[in-house]
C-alpha cells in the first residue's frame, strides 16, 4: 500500500479504505498482512487481495466533436461511408459502447449499434442534395454511480455526441447532350461574322462536371467558320460561295470539364443557298479532236461541255457554233453540245478546221478538228541483216544492239512495236518500244557460238503492217574454262640406270575454250627439286633428266601444273604423278664383315652351330635374294653351310692334334 489507501485495526485486524479508490487505475490491490505475537520476535504473514469493484462514473468519449467526409454519389447501399469511434474508461456493461443516430436529416443513412460503422442505405444524388449532417451518439450500457442515484433515473445512461458532414461527391457521369438544330442554312452573300447558328448542348453534372465547351471537330479544313467555345455561337470566318461549297458538315465536339472529361458529338450540316452570281464556262478552252475523212454527213465528232455554278434556270445552257471558215460543214446540238459534220471531209482539201462555239453569255472555246490519216506504210528497218559479236560473259540484261525502224504514217499507224521472232533459245529480248535488244541469261560460246534470229517492226494499228531484220549474233569467247587433265592421277614405271631423256608417260588434257584461250603448255609443279625429270611444254611427255637409281629413290610423286599461257585471266589445273623406278640388279652381296674369326673346342659334337655368315644386297626383289656356298677350305667336309641362312654346322669331329686351324672361304651370290 505505498499510496496510503488503506489502514488496518492492529487489534482486531479490520481493513479499511483511507482514500477513494479508482478501479480504472487499479482494479485489483494486493496487500500483505502481517501478524505478531505480543512482543515475540516471530511474526507471520499473509496476502490479502481486494479487487475494486467499477461503477459507471466515465462517459463515452468522441475524440473530436465534429468530422466531416466527403464520398462519391455512385455508391451503392450498404457502402460503409464512416466509422465513428468513442472511447469509456469504464469496464463490462459499463464500458460498452451502442451508437446511434441522434437526428436524422434523411433515411439515407444507418449505423451499426456495435461497431459504429455508418452505411448507404440507398442511393444519393449531388444533383439532387451535396450534403448530409449526421449527429451520432454514443451511449454506454452501465447504471449511473450510487452517489447520483437520489437525483436521476436509475435506466439514464451515459453519453456522448458527434456531428459528422457527409459531404456527396459530383462525379462526371452525365455526359453533355445537343439541343440545338443538327441543320442550318445560310445565304452564299452574307458578310464575315454573320451568325450562322447557336449551338447549345446541356449537361446535368454540378460544378465543373457541367460545364460544357464547343468545338468543331472535322468539315471545317478551309477555316469558313468560327465557333465560340464558351457560347456555342458559329459565325463565318470567310466569304461563302455556294458554286464552290454549296453544303458543310461539320462535327461538333461538346466537351464537359470533368475529370476525365466527357462528351458528346452532332453532325451539323450548313446549308449554302445560292444567289445567281456565276455565268457558264466551258470545261475546256480549248477542244481537240479527229475524224476520218470521207464519211458521210452526221459522223459524230466531239461533245462540248460547259458549265454554270449557279442553280435552277440559271444553270440551264444553249450551244452555238459562232461563223468562220468551214463552220458551215458542221452543226451543233443546242442543248447537248453535240458536233456533227454537215458535209462530208477530204482530208487532201483541208486537214485541219478551227471551230469557235459560245454560251448565250460571255464564255468561248476553240475546236481544233484533225482529218485522220490512213495506215498505207509500213515500218521499214535501217538495214535488212545486221551482224554483231559480243563477250560471253556478257552480264544478264545487258544491252547488245538498239534496233531502229520508222513509220511514215502518223498517230497509231505511225508508232512503231518491235519483237523477236524465231527461236533465241531463251538468250535475247527486245524491248517492245525502244527496239533495245538485250540478253536474258547468261551467255556460253563453249554451249552455244552464234545466234540467228529475226526482229520486227510493226506499227500499232489492227492491221499490223510489218517488216522483219535477220540479227546474227557471234559469240566471243572469253577465257572462263580451265584445261582439264584426263586422269586426275597418273602412275609410270621407268628401270633405273637408262640414259637421260628417256620418255616415261605422255599426260593429255583439254580446254574447251578457243584460240589462245584453249591453247596449254605444261610444267612440273612440285616435288621436282632436283630437276630429275622434265616435261614437254606443249606435248606433254614427261621424261627422266638424270639417270635413276632405285636404290637411291625408288619412287617419285609430283603435281603437273596446267595453265593457259595467253587466256586473261590464265587458269589451270593439277594432276598427280607418280614415277615407279624399276630395279635393276646392279649391286653385288656385301658381308656384314671381310672376316669372321670362331674359336670352338674339340670336344664338341657333330652338329654343333659353329657360326652364321649375313651379306646384304641394295637391289630389290630376285635381285636382293642371297645363296650362300663355301667354296674352298672344306675339302675334309668338317663343316656344312645353309645356303639359305649362312649358318655354319660341324659334320665332322675335331682334333686339335691333327689340324689346329680352318679357313672357309664362303660366297654370298
Amino acid at each position: 500500500d505505498p499510496h496510503g489507501k488503506f489502514s488496518i485495526d492492529p487489534q482486531v485486524g479490520i481493513i479499511r479504505t483511507k482514500k477513494q479508490l479508482d478501479h480504472e487505475a487499479q482494479p485489483v490491490v494486493v496487500l500483505t498482512v502481517q501478524s505478531q505475537l505480543g512482543n515475540s520476535p516471530v511474526y507471520s504473514s499473509t496476502q490479502v487481495n481486494i479487487s475494486v469493484t467499477d461503477i459507471n462514473d466515465n462517459p463515452p468519449v468522441f475524440p473530436t466533436k465534429s468530422d466531416k467526409v466527403s464520398i462519391s454519389h455512385t455508391q451503392p447501399p450498404g457502402t460503409a461511408v464512416y466509422i465513428a469511434h468513442a472511447e469509456d474508461k469504464d469496464s463490462g456493461l459499463n464500458g460498452a459502447i451502442k451508437y446511434s443516430i441522434a437526428s436524422k436529416q434523411s433515411d439515407a443513412f444507418s449505423i451499426d449499434p456495435s461497431l459504429g460503422v455508418v452505411n448507404l442505405t440507398r442511393t444519393v444524388f449531388a444533383e439532387k442534395q451535396q450534403e448530409y449532417t449526421l449527429h451520432i451518439a454514443a451511449e454506454d450500457c452501465g447504471s449511473p454511480p450510487l452517489t447520483s442515484l437520489l437525483a436521476i433515473n436509475l435506466t439514464d445512461r451515459r453519453l456522448d455526441s458527434l456531428a459528422v458532414k457527409i459531404v456527396i461527391l459530383d462525379i462526371n457521369d452525365n455526359s453533355p447532350s445537343f439541343m440545338s438544330s443538327p441543320v442550318s442554312y445560310v445565304l452564299e452573300d452574307v458578310d464575315v461574322g454573320f451568325l450562322v447558328h447557336h449551338i447549345i448542348a446541356k449537361d446535368p453534372d454540378e460544378g465543373r462536371n457541367g460545364q460544357v465547351t464547343y468545338h468543331i471537330l472535322s468539315g471545317n479544313e478551309n477555316k469558313a467558320f468560327v465557333l465560340d467555345k464558351i457560347t456555342g455561337l458559329l459565325t463565318t470566318a470567310q466569304f461563302l460561295d455556294h458554286e464552290v461549297q454549296e453544303r458543310y458538315s461539320l462535327t461538333l465536339i461538346a466537351l464537359d470539364d470533368g475529370s476525365p472529361a466527357l462528351s458528346a458529338t452532332q453532325v451539323l450540316t450548313v446549308i449554302v443557298l445560292d444567289v445567281n452570281d456565276e455565268t457558264p464556262i466551258f470545261l475546256k478552252q480549248l477542244y481537240e479532236t479527229a475524224v476520218h475523212e470521207n464519211r458521210d454527213p452526221g459522223e459524230f465528232v466531239i461533245r462540248v461541255e460547259a458549265v454554270d455554278q449557279d442553280a435552277g434556270l440559271n444553270s440551264l445552257l444553249q450551244y452555238e457554233i459562232l461563223p468562220g471558215a468551214g463552220y458551215e460543214k458542221f452543226k451543233m446540238n443546242s442543248v447537248s453540245g453535240e458536233l456533227v459534220t454537215a458535209a462530208s471531209l477530204d482530208r487532201e482539201t483541208q486537214e485541219v478546221f478551227s471551230i469557235k462555239g459560245s454560251p448565250s453569255r460571255s464564255s468561248t472555246a476553240q475546236l481544233y478538228l484533225t482529218v485522220l490519216d490512213e495506215n498505207d506504210h509500213s515500218p521499214l528497218f535501217a538495214k535488212t541483216q545486221y551482224q554483231i559479236s559480243v563477250s560471253e560473259d556478257l552480264e544478264k540484261g545487258s544491252a547488245i544492239l538498239d534496233l531502229s525502224a520508222s513509220d511514215e504514217d502518223a498517230g497509231l499507224n505511225g508508232e512503231v512495236m518491235y519483237s523477236l521472232i524465231d527461236d533465241t533459245y531463251g538468250a535475247f529480248a527486245i524491248d517492245s518500244v525502244t527496239g533495245s535488244i538485250v540478253t536474258t541469261k547468261a551467255l556460253d560460246r563453249e554451249t552455244k557460238s552464234q545466234y540467228t534470229f529475226r526482229a520486227v517492226a510493226s506499227d500499232r494499228s489492227i492491221h499490223f503492217p510489218r517488216s522483219t531484220t535477220v540479227m546474227t549474233v557471234l559469240i566471243q569467247d572469253v577465257n572462263d574454262n580451265a584445261p582439264k587433265f584426263e586422269q586426275s592421277y597418273y602412275k609410270a614405271s621407268v628401270w633405273e640406270g637408262q640414259s637421260p631423256k628417256r620418255d616415261i608417260i605422255q599426260v593429255f588434257a583439254t580446254d574447251l575454250d578457243s584460240g589462245l584461250n584453249g591453247e596449254t603448255e605444261f610444267s612440273i609443279l612440285s616435288g621436282n627439286e632436283n630437276a630429275t625429270f622434265l616435261i614437254d611444254s606443249a606435248r606433254g611427255i614427261l621424261a627422266t633428266n638424270t639417270g635413276l637409281d632405285f636404290e637411291n629413290t625408288p619412287s617419285y610423286r609430283f603435281l603437273v601444273l596446267l595453265a593457259s599461257d595467253r587466256g586473261t585471266p590464265s587458269l589451270n589445273s593439277t594432276a598427280t604423278v607418280l614415277i615407279t623406278v624399276l630395279d635393276v640388279n646392279d649391286n653385288p652381296p656385301v658381308f656384314s664383315s671381310p672376316e669372321y674369326h670362331v674359336h670352338v673346342k674339340e670336344s664338341i659334337p657333330i652338329g654343333s652351330h659353329i657360326t652364321e655368315v649375313s651379306a646384304r644386297d641394295c637391289d630389290a626383289g630376285t635381285n636382293a635374294e642371297i645363296t650362300y656356298a663355301i667354296i674352298s677350305g672344306n675339302d675334309r667336309g668338317h663343316f656344312c653351310l645353309d645356303g639359305r641362312t649362312g649358318s655354319v654346322n660341324l659334320t665332322k669331329m675335331l682334333d686339335y692334334e691333327d689340324t689346329m686351324k680352318f679357313t672357309l672361304v664362303i660366297q654370298a651370290t
